[in-house]
């Protein structure tokens, strides 16, 4: 399955909690709807960016690992 986004937050080389720091800022910063692709090097983000989307709400589209990356494809929630 491949995924359009429509921007991309490079955490690579970024320790716990940066990546999922910048993610919070980040999408306040996207539309509605609108895809972000977070690329990351800190294993602990497998764990942190699924629980990040889950407790606020934002639908995690894929993710999956390559190189030594982990990526996260996520949508932005809608407003309520």
């Amino acid at each position: 399955m491949s995924i359009d986004a429509d921007h991309i937050l490079n955490a690579t080389g970024l320790l716990c909690p940066e990546p999922v720091m910048l993610l919070h800022n980040k999408i306040r910063d996207v539309g509605v709807d609108e895809v972000v692709l977070v690329v990351a090097t800190d294993p602990s983000t497998e764990r942190d960016i699924p629980k990040f989307c889950h407790f606020l709400g934002h639908t995690l589209l894929k993710q999956d690992t390559l190189d030594g990356q982990y990526r996260f494809w996520l949508r932005k929630k809608g407003d309520d």
